[in-house]
C-alpha cells in the first residue's frame, strides 16, 4: 500500500505535490519522495519518514519545475532502507522517473531477464525499480530521438505483456510529460483530474480522489484497468487502452481499510460503501442474535466509524465515541514488528470510562488481522468497566496473505487462519464475535458501481485474481514478511552499524 501523485502544471508543482502527499499520508508512513523536472533538469528529494519530516524549506526550494511526481511508501516486504524510497530514476532512455503502488509477482524473473536480455542492472530489491526498467526498455525499443504519445502507449502495452501482479504507476519522462497506468485487473486504485488556470488547463493523477479536491482539481475519471493516461508538458492529455484483455477486479480491502472515506474509487463512494457494510452487518446480527442485549456501539477509530454508525442506527442502539485517539501515533497495521504494535495500542487509544461502565458494549472494527490490537482493546473496554464486550468486524475473516502490495502477515500470523469464529472470539477475549459475510461485503461495494463484475478478495478466499500465484511464491513472501524474519533483518542491520561504529 503506497500513495502516488503526478502533476503537470503551468506553474511550480513542488507545493502541490507536497500537499497531495500529505493528504495521502494514510497510505504510507515509512518514506516519502518528490521528483520535479525543469527543462532538461531533474530535482529529487526522498528519505525515510513522514512527509512533514522529509521535506524542509531548503528541500522544497530546490524542487523546481512545472511537472513532477511524488510517492509515500510503506514497505511491502519489510524493507526499511531509505535506498528503496521512491521515485526511482533511470537515465536511459530520455531520463525517466517512476513511482509505483502495488507488487509484481514475477519481479525476480523480470530482474533476471532485464540483466540477461535487456542489459539493465537493478540496484535495489524493490519491484518498483524493476517496473521502471521494464517501462524504460520498452520505450527505448522505439529507437527515436523524439518520441510521441503512440510510443509511450506502446511502451505501456509492453509493460502489460511482461509484468504480472498489481501496479498503479506514474512515470515522468524528462522534458516530455507524465504517464500514468494501471494493471489490466485494476487491482490498485488510480484517478486523474483537471483544473483551469490563467496559464491553461493543468492535470493531476493520484491514488485517491481525495488528493484532488483540496488542490482544486475536478475528478475526470478513474484510470481504467489496463489504461494509460498521458499528460503532456504543453497541457495536453491523451488516454488509451493498452491491455489486450482488461477486466475490473479492484482490491476490495481498499474500501474496508486502506482508502479514506471521502474518496471516490472506481466510481464508488468509500463512505457510502462503509455505511452499507454497517447496515448489512447489523442485518446479520439481527438474524443470528435478535436478543443481542447490546447497550452501546463504540467504534475503534478511525476507519470503522462509518460502518459502526450505520450498524448502531439499524440496531436501534446508542452510538458513542468511547476511545480517544492520539493522532501522532502511526497506524498499527503498518508498523513493523509485533512488539512495536503491542506497545503502540495503549499509546494510541484511551478509553472514556463512563461510556463503558456497567454496559454491554459492541466494539466495531474494520477488520481483524493479527488479533493483537483487538485483544488489547477488548481488555481496555473491560478495564473501563464494561459488563460484556461483543466485537463486530466490518470485513470477513482474513485468512490468507495479500500478494498485491499490502504487507499483511503470513497466514500463520493471521488470527483467523485455521480458526473458527468461536475460537477467534476466545483468542481475542470477546464474549461473542461477528464477521461480515463476504457476499454482503461485495454487495456493499458493488452497489455503488454495478459495472465492477468482480473484486480481488484473496485475503478472504485465497483465490488470487491474476491466477498465477504459486505455492513457492507464497513461501517466498512468508520468508520476507514474517515478524521473525523482519526482526532477524533488523538485528543484522544493527550488527553492521555497530561494526562500522567500532571500526
Amino acid at each position: 500500500m503506497c500513495g502516488i501523485v503526478g502533476i503537470v502544471s503551468g506553474t511550480a508543482v513542488n507545493q502541490s505535490i507536497y500537499d497531495a502527499l500529505t493528504i495521502l499520508q494514510h497510505r504510507g508512513q515509512d518514506a516519502a519522495g518528490i521528483m520535479t523536472c525543469e527543462g532538461s533538469q531533474l530535482f529529487l528529494r526522498k528519505s525515510n519518514g513522514l512527509v512533514r519530516d522529509v521535506f524542509h524549506t531548503r528541500h522544497m526550494l530546490r524542487l523546481r519545475g512545472n511537472m513532477g511526481i511524488g510517492h509515500v511508501r510503506y514497505p511491502t516486504a519489510g524493507c526499511e532502507s531509505s535506498a528503496e524510497a521512491q521515485p526511482f530514476y533511470v537515465n536511459s532512455p530520455y531520463g525517466i522517473t517512476l513511482a509505483h503502488n502495488g507488487n509484481l509477482i514475477n519481479a525476480e524473473e523480470l530482474k533476471q531477464n532485464l540483466f540477461e536480455e535487456d542489459l539493465r542492472h537493478i540496484n535495489t530489491d524493490s519491484d518498483s525499480e524493476v517496473l521502471l526498467n521494464v517501462f524504460a526498455h520498452e520505450l527505448q525499443r522505439c529507437g527515436k530521438l523524439r518520441i510521441n504519445e503512440d510510443d509511450v502507449f506502446n511502451a505501456v502495452a509492453g509493460v502489460h505483456r511482461r509484468c504480472r501482479g498489481a501496479y498503479a504507476a506514474v512515470a515522468m519522462i524528462t522534458g516530455f510529460g507524465v504517464v500514468a497506468f494501471r494493471d489490466p485487473n485494476g487491482i490498485r486504485p488510480l484517478v486523474y483530474g483537471r483544473r483551469e488556470t490563467q496559464q491553461g488547463p493543468e492535470f493531476m493523477v493520484a491514488s485517491e480522489s481525495v488528493a484532488l479536491d483540496p488542490l482544486g482539481f475536478e475528478l475526470i475519471d478513474d484510470v481504467r484497468p489496463g489504461e494509460a493516461v498521458f499528460l503532456g508538458k504543453d497541457g495536453t492529455i491523451a488516454t488509451r487502452q493498452c491491455a489486450e484483455q482488461p477486466r475490473y477486479a479492484p482490491c476490495i480491502f481498499e474500501h474496508v481499510y486502506l482508502a479514506r472515506p471521502d474518496s471516490i474509487m472506481d466510481k464508488v463512494s468509500v463512505y457510502k460503501a462503509r455505511l452499507r457494510m454497517g447496515e448489512l452487518l447489523a442485518d446479520k446480527i439481527l438474524r443470528e442474535r435478535p436478543q443481542h442485549q447490546i447497550d452501546v456501539v463504540i467504534p475503534i477509530p478511525d476507519t470503522s466509524r462509518t460502518a459502526a454508525l450505520q450498524l448502531a442506527n439499524k440496531l436501534g442502539v446508542k452510538y458513542r465515541e468511547g476511545f480517544i485517539k492520539n493522532r501522532y501515533i502511526g497506524r498499527t497495521f503498518i508498523m513493523p514488528g509485533q512488539q512495536q504494535r503491542r506497545k503502540s495500542v495503549r499509546q494510541k487509544l484511551n478509553a472514556i470510562d463512563l461510556e463503558f461502565q456497567d454496559k454491554n458494549v459492541m466494539l466495531v472494527d474494520d477488520s481483524v488481522v493479527r488479533g493483537t490490537t483487538s485483544q488489547q482493546i477488548i481488555q481496555m473496554a473491560r478495564d473501563a468497566g464494561a459488563k460484556n464486550v461483543f466485537f463486530a468486524s466490518a470485513a470477513p475473516p482474513l485468512r490468507f496473505p495479500n500478494v498485491y502490495g499490502i504487507d499483511m502477515p503470513t497466514k500463520d500470523e493471521l488470527i483467523a487462519h485455521g480458526r473458527t469464529v468461536e475460537q477467534i472470539a476466545e483468542a481475542i477475549g470477546a464474549d461473542w464475535l461477528v464477521f461480515q459475510e463476504l457476499e454482503d461485503l461485495i454487495e456493499a461495494v458493488q452497489r455503488g458501481n454495478r459495472n465492477i463484475s468482480s473484486f480481488d478478495c484473496s485475503v478472504f478466499t485465497g483465490e488470487y485474481v491474476t491466477g498465477d500465484v504459486s505455492v513457492d511464491y507464497l513461501q517466498h513472501l512468508e520468508h520476507l514478511r514474517s515478524d521473525t524474519a523482519k526482526e532477524e533483518r533488523r538485528e543484522s542491520e544493527r550488527g553492521v552499524i555497530e561494526l562500522h561504529n567500532n571500526a
